[in-house]
């Protein structure tokens, strides 16, 4: 996607194919030297044994500027956890595999219930909240960068690009976040971002009028990527949700904290594959039904913050505005993959727009009736005020479960 458009909102950092990646790399070297750089990886045990893992462990493995690489284990045994350690153990840099559900993590996690600050479910929030927290209790990093543990068409330029942006001390920006096109096996896929939000946006711009904070989300040409990189500086008052809304979430708290040239977008991909989640349309609580509906309610809770006063008739009238425009949006997306050579199954296609609608009720509903809901992990700035020996001692109980399982 060589072109230069900018819109003015954020920028737009591009790939022109005018630069080697090895004189990008020889910069992040040298920035390096005096802002460390550190990458966290959130993943199941179960993406251990996927086809993904052991390739980005290759290219990871070319990486000379990243001082640290933090992986947050899930959904792991004791044995799998003896397994990670040694699947991880050939990486050049400092790293470490924190066992999030080791016996001591799990007393952490007590403590927090303790004082009302325990997130609120399992899931690659908490995972990303603890990474960042162990990271912060290291206070060695100038800048972090976090990316999927799926990603099958890996290349260690992906992480360079990534970086470059929050790296370079003489450019202003404190976020970055990847953006690509979604193709893979002769395709056209990013299906949430194409028929949920780059609609739903469109829809929330005709219903409730024009708002500063849907034209910041609708600058973003890959909002639900989960690639970012920031300046550390920033985390300690980082509000991260627990629930699937974690991208848009951490887009929303940038735009809370930091002013629009403070943040920009970077395209790290010319093509990217990843695990596809199902749809799971007869599941409310699981695949892309879960996903959406708590995206619905990110972006509804965000607005509402800002002063956006929601009835059930105006959702009724968003689900109404949305399910056309997000037709209108399939026709040109029908046309660009036909003239790509890509495939695309419209009835499908179609499928999932019409439960992405009765989403867009769904979450409106539960956003009335729990107007009190807070899915938000308590910012660790929150976490050292109640208990200021917290992060000591997760990096203590990191630390000793990494000396205990050998």
């Amino acid at each position: 996607m060589a072109d230069f458009h900018q819109n003015g909102n954020i920028t737009t950092l591009h790939n022109l194919r005018t630069r080697d990646v090895a004189e990008m790399e020889a910069e992040l070297n040298a920035f390096a030297a005096t802002r460390k750089i550190s990458l966290i990886l959130p993943c199941l045990y179960s993406e251990l044994e996927g086809d993904a893992m052991p390739h980005i462990l290759t290219e990871l493995s070319k990486v000379n500027y990243l001082h640290r690489i933090i992986i947050g284990l899930d959904a792991a045994d004791e044995a799998q956890f003896r397994h990670a350690k040694a699947f991880f153990k050939d990486l050049n840099q400092n790293h470490i595999v924190i066992w999030n559900d080791s016996p001591r993590m799990l007393a952490l996690g007590a403590r927090l219930h303790e004082l009302g600050l325990a997130p609120n479910e399992q899931g690659k929030g908490k995972n990303v909240w603890s990474s960042l927290g162990y990271l912060m209790s290291c206070a060695d990093s100038s800048v972090m960068a976090i990316h999927d543990c799926d990603i099958l068409t890996y290349n260690k330029e992906m992480l360079a690009r990534l970086v470059y942006p929050v790296a370079n001390p003489t450019f202003p920006y404190q976020v970055a976040k990847g953006y690509y096109a979604r193709i893979g096996g002769g395709k056209l896929n990013g299906r949430v971002t194409r028929l949920l939000v780059s609609p739903l946006l469109i829809a929330l711009n005709r219903v409730i009028g024009s708002r500063d904070y849907i034209d910041y989300l609708r600058s973003f040409r890959y909002p639900l990527s989960g690639e970012f990189a920031m300046r550390t500086a920033i985390l300690p008052d980082l509000r991260i949700p627990s629930d699937w809304g974690l991208e848009i979430g951490v887009l929303s708290e940038a735009w809370r904290n930091l002013a629009p040239k403070a943040v920009c977008q970077v395209e790290i991909s010319d093509a990217y594959d990843h695990k596809h989640q199902d749809l799971a349309a007869d599941t409310a609580g699981s695949g892309l039904n879960r996903m959406s509906t708590d995206i619905c309610k990110a972006i509804f809770r965000k607005l509402a913050a800002d002063g956006t006063v929601f009835t059930p008739n105006i959702f009724r009238t968003l689900k109404a505005t949305y399910y056309r425009c997000a037709l209108d949006l399939l026709d040109g997306y029908y046309s660009d993959a036909k003239m790509n050579g890509l495939a695309i199954d419209r009835h499908t296609e179609e499928n999932s727009i019409e439960m992405f609608a009765e989403n867009i009720m769904r979450a409106g509903q539960v956003f009335l009736e729990n107007p009190h809901e807070t899915p938000f992990i308590p910012t660790w700035n929150r976490v050292h005020a109640a208990d200021p020996t917290f992060l000591t001692d997760m990096h203590a109980a990191a630390q000793a479960d990494e000396a205990a399982y050998q």
